[in-house]
């Protein structure tokens, strides 16, 4: 009886320290960035037009560019999001902006050619009057053992 009222609180307090680790506003963040993964590799360009602040930045590996570009990049296949892959997400708030942090592998068409990359994905969302836009999407490819 001991050990299973021992048990049962550690699981409590397990399933309590789970729950505070993501406020309801940094879980909306979340959802909102995997909402995003999906519009991408779905090529729903003006979805994410709606979503990308009108002086939002890309950070990719060959160059940095703003929404205009990013937009017509997806909207004509030049970069085809097919499938990010989350291992790992966190979320700051600061204010009006979020910080959020994803660790993914993204499967990508790349001028006709799929590519598959390990990377830390920062985003960065700013709160407006019509609520969450993106203001910045940044790549940074990781190095892994398998030399990706």
């Amino acid at each position: 009886m001991k050990n299973t009222l021992i048990t049962l609180l550690v699981l409590l307090l397990g399933m309590q320290a789970t729950l505070a680790q993501n406020s309801p506003e940094q879980q909306e963040i979340i959802e909102l960035s995997k909402t995003k993964w999906q519009w991408m590799a779905d090529k729903e360009a003006d979805k994410l037009a709606e979503l990308f602040d009108d002086k939002s930045v890309f950070v990719h590996m060959g160059g940095a560019w703003g929404k205009e570009q990013e937009v017509n990049i997806i909207r004509s296949g030049g970069i085809w999001y097919k499938k990010a892959d989350i291992h790992e997400v966190s979320v700051q708030i600061i204010d009006n902006t979020a910080i959020l942090l994803n660790r993914i592998t993204l499967i990508a068409e790349v001028g006709g050619n799929e590519v598959t990359n390990p990377f830390e994905v920062t985003e960065v969302y700013i709160k407006k009057a019509d609520g969450w836009k993106l203001g910045s999407l940044s790549f940074t490819k990781l190095m892994t053992p398998g030399g990706q």
